[in-house]
């Protein structure tokens, strides 16, 4: 029998165990960690071989979610899983993040982390436990990692915060928080929020991190009782000799091409020229490898720029650190989008387009998570030619889920809910440009979009990115980064809010971790550039536009009784199909009777609520009707007033004078003016002609109805009990 060891950490009151030495034996490392009934296995291989011709380390981090694990069978065609969802791609970049700054940067073997959700209590996130997972299987692994890394979601209720919350508890808090951290510096941030302060912020970063600590002790322990040897690598680091000879050939050719300013294109041109006859000349003559020559052109530019900001405050545009490129704003940019905004910021280009829909239209979810669908959906593009390459185009990819996903959930706190704006939104920001924080550029168009769609959004929302280059106890935060600087520096820190707090928080880090003094110091320079933006946006579009665009829905919101609603929907959608073809609109219709209309111009919508209504007309007493007579007896004739709803008109009721029989008045098919005199309590209905004609009222017509008539030879007042075209629709 397999043994297994089995170890336990608890924080709030909530107990995470990790087991191990059961399931998939020949991984580098595997385990088990639940919290409830919530159970991931996490697996961690390295290949024994380096990979040819690349200069990176390759760490791959796949979550696999199983609906088996929610007791649930996929809703595909083919009844199985197919590629990973929107959601499975943000689990595995959000455990990838804090484990990439760990391994040793001179090693070249895959590694892969795997995840599998084996149970799902639908309470428990999944995220954080799977960091948690990855880490360990790491750590009792052999491959080689500087862990072990705690990871801890916050959320606040009543000034308290919560750790590990359930998801129910994250949706009642105005805070979703998730930090990965070592023992002493946070590696990852992960938030969204309903405009929390830097304050507040901070003080939930630093609470998770003290919180976490038992976990970090549970990999510890378990790494030292049951760990296996880290195994030997082949390390790639640069031959001191190849450095030196790049940097002596090079003299001051690189230090004087950092202190030009250049455009990005012209910055690359230089870079490549110089780099191309470093190359040909020492991997020429000099007989070194060309790659390494390269490498060592590359470590050595780095190491220039860097200096330049530390020792003298100059990046490579010749910005100070906390200034903020030219920004420019523009709305309305497409005549048939329903919005559109464009945000530019230096060579940061971000055209966002909004396109209002009906609830029909929102995104229904397939996973297992609680949410089942979505209203408000922002997709993110990154074609080729805004950083001036070319190359297939593949779809999404997960970088451009995740920066989708952050303008997301920057923008929720804001959006107006289903009652105040009953559409279903899609935003979708089209990158034209790339030199820095597309994300938080997305997140500005999206704004700008929003506010002229017409949108009422409760305030605007403005983003920017932050950067550190850091040597030592030296560092240097860096406001609105551009691509050089967050590939050269060590941090980007994506912040968005509005003016009254932060609405979405990323931090990606490629060193150790940082503190929550560099923390607190980075959100306050972004609350400073983001006051700017937002003011930029305050100049373009105030606030949101007070009608919407020509080509966009107008929406108009019903209330009927939901057993109305196959009376609109009709045998097979008939009527409702009818309904749409004569009015051109397009008709939702909720469980809850809540009728959605979407259409283009007034009138429409109006005539289609005008038909609806008459479907699912309730009777009233004293309102009179013309109907159509669909049966006759001898005691009375009934008649439809409303579809699907008839009454009775009493022989008695039928004129002023005395009636023999009832076909001499009415026949089937006929139409008559009548009134409602009564309903009872099973709802049948009592109509009266005479009333019409005597011009009664109500109660009087009830009354002389109650008389027996001596000239209808008191025949009988008509109750029908078991005829079932008497009842209310």
């Amino acid at each position: 029998m397999l043994e297994t060891k089995q170890f336990t950490a608890v924080v709030d009151g909530k107990t995470i165990t990790i087991e191990t030495g059961k399931l998939a034996g020949q991984a580098g490392g595997a385990v088990t960690i639940r919290q409830g009934d919530t159970v991931l296995l996490v697996t961690a291989t390295m290949d024994r071989t380096p990979r040819e011709g690349i200069s990176f380390f390759p760490l791959r981090v796949d979550y696999e979610e199983r609906l088996y694990a929610g007791g649930r069978i996929p809703g595909s065609f083919f009844r199985r899983e197919g590629r990973p969802s929107e959601t499975a791609i943000l689990i595995a970049r959000l455990v990838d993040r804090p484990l990439r700054p760990l391994f040793p940067k001179d090693m070249y073997n895959d590694v892969q982390v795997i995840l599998y959700a084996l149970s799902s209590d639908g309470k428990t996130p999944i995220d954080v436990l799977g960091i948690l997972g990855a880490s360990t299987a790491l750590m009792i692994s052999d491959v080689p990692f500087d862990g072990p890394v705690g990871a801890i979601r916050v959320s606040q209720q009543n000034g308290k915060f919560i750790f590990n919350p359930t998801y129910s508890e994250t949706d009642a808090s105005d805070l979703n928080l998730r930090v990965a951290a070592t023992r002493e510096a946070i590696l990852m941030v992960e938030c969204n929020a309903n405009q929390v302060d830097e304050q507040t912020m901070v003080a939930a970063i630093e609470a998770g991190h003290r919180a976490m600590q038992p976990f970090i002790d549970l990999q510890d322990e378990m790494q030292a009782v049951l760990g296996k040897p880290k195994r030997e690598y082949p390390s790639f680091i640069l031959p001191e000799e190849v450095k030196g000879a790049v940097q002596s050939w090079i003299g001051e050719k690189l230090k004087d091409l950092a202190a030009q300013v250049y455009s990005k294109a012209e910055l690359d041109q230089a870079l490549n020229e110089l780099r191309a006859e470093t190359v040909a000349a020492l991997a020429g003559e000099g007989g070194f490898d060309e790659g390494l020559v390269g490498d060592a052109f590359g470590e050595i530019h780095k190491l220039e720029v860097r200096s330049r900001i530390l020792e003298h405050g100059v990046r490579p545009d010749g910005r100070s650190t906390s200034d903020i490129r030219q920004i420019d704003a523009e709305v309305d940019l497409s005549p048939r989008a329903h919005g559109s905004g464009l945000f530019t910021r230096g060579e940061t280009q971000v055209l966002t387009l909004a396109t209002l829909g009906t609830p029909r239209e929102r995104q229904e979810l397939d996973g297992l998570s609680p949410v089942g669908e979505k209203r408000y959906m922002h997709h993110y593009n990154f074609p080729p030619f805004s950083v001036g390459e070319t190359r297939f185009l593949r779809g999404a990819s997960r970088r451009d889920i995740g920066h989708g996903a952050l303008a997301e959930r920057a923008l929720m706190p804001v959006l107006p809910t289903l009652d105040e704006f009953p559409y279903t939104m899609r935003l979708v920001s089209e990158v034209l440009s790339s030199n820095g924080s597309t994300s938080m550029a997305s997140v500005c168009g999206s704004t700008l979009a929003l506010l002229d769609t017409g949108v009422p959004i409760r305030k605007s929302v403005g983003g920017i990115a932050m950067g550190l280059i850091m040597e030592g106890d030296r560092y240097a935060i860096l406001t609105d980064i551009m691509g050089i600087e967050d590939h050269l520096g060590d941090m980007d820190f994506k912040v968005a809010g509005t003016r009254d707090g932060i609405t979405a928080l990323q931090m990606d880090i490629k060193m150790k971790g940082i503190t929550p003094a560099i923390m607190s110091q980075a959100l306050s320079q972004a609350h400073d550039a983001r006051m700017h933006i937002l003011d930029k946006i305050q100049d373009c579009i105030p606030e949101p536009r007070s009608e919407l665009k020509p080509h966009a829905p107008r929406m108009t919101v019903l209330k009927i009784d939901p057993e109305k609603i196959g009376a609109v929907i009709g045998p097979g959608g008939k009527i409702i199909r009818q309904i749409q073809e004569e009015t051109g609109v397009t008709i939702d219709i909720e469980d809850d009777g809540r009728v959605y209309i979407a259409a283009v111009d007034g009138p429409s919508a109006e005539k289609a609520q005008e038909m609806i209504e008459r479907l699912t007309e309730e009777a009233v007493i004293g309102r009179i009707y013309t109907g159509k007579a669909v049966r006759i007896t001898d005691f009375g004739a009934f008649v439809e007033i409303l579809p699907k709803t008839d009454g009775l008109v009493h022989i008695s009721q039928l004129n002023t004078e005395h009636v023999e029989r009832v076909d001499d008045i009415v026949k089937v098919g006929d139409e008559i003016t009548v009134m409602v005199t009564n309903i009872d309590h099973e709802g049948k209905i009592r109509l009266s002609r005479r009333a019409v004609l005597e011009g009664w009222t109500p109660e009087e017509a009830l009354e002389h109805d109650r008389k027996p008539s001596r000239r209808s030879g008191g025949r009988s007042r008509g109750r029908r009990t078991s005829d079932p075209r008497n009842r209310r629709s």
